[in-house]
């Protein structure tokens, strides 16, 4: 059967014949990204007011060095040089970081918010050739798989962090705190667990998943998450950096935590 010739058009930057309002989602993700990332750096180098009674802020868990009742192992890293700031965040968000930095999500939505590779699906790029992530430096991005492992232990710290949210000074108690760190947990658990690298490694591996039966349990419950990714991605984000901001401003004195039993 004779083959069709087509014409290939060759669009300029954010030329396109698209008649919806494509620039909406890429410039709302700028936005949401850009604002975590500056609330997050900001909050990570204080290093103070990340601690509200029994509430730990999750940019700063675990605490491993820190002046704070939960730390692990005393107020500053051995050979920490003198006057030099410290804040234990910066331990430990490169973790988390780096999770989402290289999260399959994630990289398709700030590639086209900051980076117009594409803007948006038929919209014209800057550029006129293609590597994808064949080549350095975005090779790096299959770290991901590895991030995942790091990711799942924390899942388990801040599920810890939110039990003990619940034991106030004068025992078992019930606060806004409490609720607000759990939810958090919640959320950053249904957005880890349907990462893409784990449903690939309890059952995307199988020829057959179904014939390994806590396999395909496994990977029908990450299947599940999948499905709802994006959504996951955005509400545990914004989570995250509000149970921060919750247990700042309760240090602060700005806000009052409620009891709620």
């Amino acid at each position: 059967m004779p083959g069709i010739p087509l014409p290939v058009r060759s669009r300029g930057f954010g030329q396109t014949t698209r008649r919806d309002r494509w620039w909406l989602t890429p410039a709302a993700v700028a936005v949401g990204l850009g604002a975590f990332v500056v609330y997050a750096t900001w909050a990570a180098l204080q290093g103070q007011h990340y601690t509200y009674g029994p509430y730990l802020s999750p940019f700063y868990s675990p605490e491993l060095w820190g002046p704070s009742e939960h730390a692990w192992f005393g107020p500053l890293p051995p050979g920490w040089p003198a006057g030099l700031p410290y804040s234990p965040a910066l331990l430990i968000l490169w973790a988390p970081g780096g999770f989402r930095l290289t999260c399959y999500y994630y990289r398709g939505a700030y590639y086209k918010a900051f980076w117009a590779d594409p803007p948006a699906c038929a919209v014209g790029e800057p550029r006129t050739g293609y590597i994808g992530e064949s080549n350095w430096p975005l090779r790096i991005q299959n770290i991901h798989r590895y991030f995942l492992y790091v990711a799942i232990l924390f899942i388990g710290l801040l599920a810890w962090d939110a039990v003990k949210a619940y034991w106030f000074a004068d025992g078992f108690g019930v606060g806004v705190g409490s609720l607000v760190l759990t939810a958090n947990v919640v959320l950053l658990a249904g957005y880890t667990f349907g990462c893409h690298s784990l449903r690939h490694l309890v059952g995307g591996r199988l020829d057959c998943v179904s014939k390994a039966p806590t396999c395909h349990t496994l990977y029908k419950g990450c299947s599940a998450l999948n499905r709802r990714h994006p959504a996951w991605a955005w509400a545990s984000l914004c989570s995250v950096m509000f149970a921060d901001l919750y247990v700042r401003l309760c240090s602060m004195g700005v806000w009052r935590d409620l009891r709620i039993v």
